[in-house]
């Protein structure tokens, strides 16, 4: 089953990124990103390429500028996502044939960011925006445009999102925090799966 979740593992490092990876990848969530403020980010990049490329897509989160995108072009990555919509990070993201998710709250930036060239819609943080919001923002976006929802989601309200209309989640705190363990990373990918797919 292709699960549209994002494992965004913020704070990780280089010496622990495949371990944590495997066991998310077990539980079945086949994409991770590593927020470039993470320690040694673009290592762990790497790291991940080397193990799964392939196999999963691996991406950079945190990414604010043409730089960034320039050596994640290099290291061969999947997507890229930002927190916000920069319209020199999306072109040159694009330019470099990789999947742009930049970060949007408004119409305005909506609509921005698809006139750039966007893969998809980042939205974050969603718990500011709310189910019904995204209601009406569907309502007016290309319904072909996927939609993803990153900041107080999770197990207890994948199905309102999905219901009001999201296409996947980025999940950060609530699968992984710095320094946890695999086997406790591990149970909580097993059950955020479970209420993801129970959600569907």
């Amino acid at each position: 089953m292709n699960r549209n979740i994002i494992a965004i593992l913020r704070g990780v490092k280089p010496k622990e990124v495949l371990d944590i990876a495997h066991v998310i990848v077990k539980a079945g969530i086949s994409q991770v990103e590593v927020p470039l403020n993470s320690p040694s980010a673009f290592e762990s990049i790497e790291l991940l390429r080397d193990e799964f490329e392939g196999s999963i897509q691996f991406g950079a989160g945190t990414v604010t500028d043409i730089k960034q995108v320039e050596v994640l072009a290099k290291i061969g990555v999947n997507f890229i996502v930002s927190p916000n919509f920069n319209p020199d990070v999306v072109k040159a993201t694009k330019e470099a044939n990789i999947l742009s998710y930049p970060g949007v709250i408004t119409p305005t930036e909506c609509f921005s960011a698809i006139h750039c060239g966007a893969d998809g819609l980042k939205f974050f943080p969603a718990s500011l925006i709310g189910e019904d919001n995204l209601i009406a923002l569907k309502a007016v976006l290309p319904s072909d445009m996927p939609l993803f929802m990153v900041g107080g989601v999770g197990k207890k309200n994948f199905s309102s999102w999905i219901k009001a209309g999201a296409t996947g989640f980025g999940i950060g705190s609530g699968l992984y925090k710095a320094g946890e363990s695999p086997n406790i990373v591990s149970k909580k990918a097993e059950s955020i799966v479970l209420a993801y797919d129970e959600a569907q």
